[in-house]
């Protein structure tokens, strides 16, 4: 799509949702809307015909354009599956397991339902149940070509773009099981966005900082160069098991907090906000609110 870096969003319209090109002119970003879905922009479908409407319509994009800011928007896909990565980065172990022992032979992968997703500002409600909810930063793949049983030297080639992931988890639900879905499926536990940014705009996935900063206090920092899994095998890896299809969003884990954060552990409470950003691709910020139930909504 030549050299105009292309993000491609979803905005929620009076006639339903629609795909934008989002482009900084003069140091504001603005955004041009597509005839086309953002899966068809990724996955190249009818032959190029999307892609070069999105070239099209980043180059249109004027200081005359809407405001991204002023726009609402929804996840950038809306996956058919969403996997996630657990204990990717070196030194993220499971609690009493050396920090310094061998890498696994094989990623540990979970799932995250749909009921999970969320916009890039839609704030996330805290469950009643909720004891111990945490944030999770991620580098996420967004899958453009349908992959299965992929070499790994062909992966990347099915890689439409990459975006931000907040693997919102509660801690007391997930121990109280071998099998992670409680602590990771309320509702709403995946924001994602803002935008995804095309593979062929986007940096080295294996060479970003990944950075969590909530309360103003950066808690979260590591390059993706510290991954146990590259991008390229855990698309191989995954597409041996079951087929990706286009827009399928594989999270590809978090980094372990440092170590004052860890020390000073405090379960997510309404009125929290917590900023992911990725060198490259952006940051998303994500709110927290009590259940309307409760009457404690911040």
């Amino acid at each position: 799509m030549g050299d105009v870096l292309v993000r491609l969003v979803t905005v929620r319209t009076p006639g339903g949702l629609r795909a934008g090109v989002v482009r900084d002119i003069a140091g504001t970003d603005r955004v041009a809307l597509l005839p086309d879905t953002v899966v068809d922009v990724l996955a190249d479908a009818d032959g190029g015909a999307a892609r070069t409407r999105a070239a099209d319509a980043a180059a249109s994009v004027t200081a005359s354009s809407p405001a991204l800011a002023e726009l609402d928007l929804a996840a950038p896909v809306t996956p058919g599956k969403i996997l996630c990565l657990g204990y990717n980065y070196r030194g993220h172990v499971p609690d009493g397991v050396d920090p310094t022992a061998n890498d696994p032979e094989f990623p540990d992968v979970f799932v995250k339902t749909p009921n999970t997703l969320a916009g890039p500002h839609d704030p996330v409600v805290l469950p009643i149940g909720a004891t111990d909810a945490d944030y999770e930063g991620e580098l996420a793949i967004v899958i453009g070509r349908r992959a299965h049983e992929v070499a790994l030297d062909d992966a990347l080639a099915h890689v439409g773009g990459y975006t931000i992931l907040n693997d919102v988890s509660d801690r007391a639900w997930q121990r109280r099981q071998s099998q992670w879905a409680l602590g990771k499926c309320s509702d709403g536990f995946a924001p994602l966005g803002p935008w995804i940014t095309t593979a062929d705009a986007a940096p080295d996935p294996q060479d970003v900082l990944v950075e969590v900063v909530r309360d103003g206090v950066v808690t979260v920092s590591q390059s993706t160069s510290t991954t146990i899994f590259s991008v390229a095998f855990v698309v191989h890896h995954l597409s041996q098991v079951m087929t990706l299809e286009p827009g399928d969003v594989i999270s590809t884990g978090t980094p372990q907090k440092l170590p004052k954060a860890q020390a000073s552990h405090r379960p997510l409470a309404p009125g929290d906000a917590v900023t992911v950003r990725i060198t490259g691709l952006g940051e998303l910020t994500t709110r927290f609110i009590a259940p309307p139930t409760s009457g404690v909504n911040a």
